[in-house]
């Protein structure tokens, strides 16, 4: 059975982690016959916002508590993350964290990344174990690993940024999935682009099972 560690960071896409791509993405592994392992850092969201008047709200809530409502508890801070226990680390998107794991959402191509995500991307990249990104993620990979190849699907600010950042982009429709074999970085653009959750369930299972064939 093959490992894998998804980082998380919150519950809903304008202030955490995408939910529909977290749960596609957990349901793939499963469904692969693998494992996963949910981790979030152990520290508060830039913010919180009401999804349905998509303005912030003057409240604060912890990245790793609210994860656990998606991988119902199952969690642990990033800090624990270990690439030699995993075969391959995943990161969902959301714009939440385009704020959270990186700052990208708000700071455009000045962009900062959390030392502990740096850590975890740059660990796992050197023990040669592949590495996933879904929708906005990508842009977290260019950050830290600049030559990369991977994709954000076809809009053209942020690909002219992942460029300037130093990566190579390819473009793709929904549900396909970019493959960097040399530096096993398989990316895909899913929320990026217009889609249903029938395709981002389709865009998981194409991720997994490509980074499968390279384990």
């Amino acid at each position: 059975m093959k490992k894998f560690a998804v980082i998380l960071c919150g519950c809903g896409s304008l202030d955490g982690s995408e939910i529909h791509e977290s749960v596609m993405t957990l349901l793939a592994i499963d469904k692969s016959g693998s494992s996963y392992t949910v981790f979030a850092p152990d520290d508060y969201q830039y913010q919180v916002v009401n999804h349905i008047t998509k303005q912030p709200m003057q409240e604060t809530r912890n990245m790793m508590v609210e994860a656990s409502r998606i991988s119902r508890g199952e969690i642990f801070p990033i800090s624990e993350y270990d690439p030699k226990n995993f075969d391959a680390l995943i990161f969902p998107g959301g714009n939440g964290a385009a704020k959270n794991l990186f700052t990208y959402g708000l700071d455009g191509i000045q962009m900062r990344v959390r030392a502990d995500v740096e850590k975890v991307i740059l660990d796992t990249f050197h023990a040669k174990k592949p590495i996933g990104a879904l929708c906005i993620a990508p842009v977290l990979l260019a950050k830290v690993l600049p030559g990369v190849l991977l994709t954000v699907g076809k809009i053209p600010g942020v690909i002219e940024d992942v460029k300037i950042m130093g990566a190579q982009h390819q473009i793709t429709n929904q549900t396909e999935v970019t493959i960097d074999l040399e530096n096993l970085i398989f990316t895909s653009p899913c929320y990026m682009l217009q889609a249903s959750i029938k395709e981002i369930a389709e865009s998981a299972d194409n991720l997994i099972q490509e980074i499968l064939k390279h384990i």
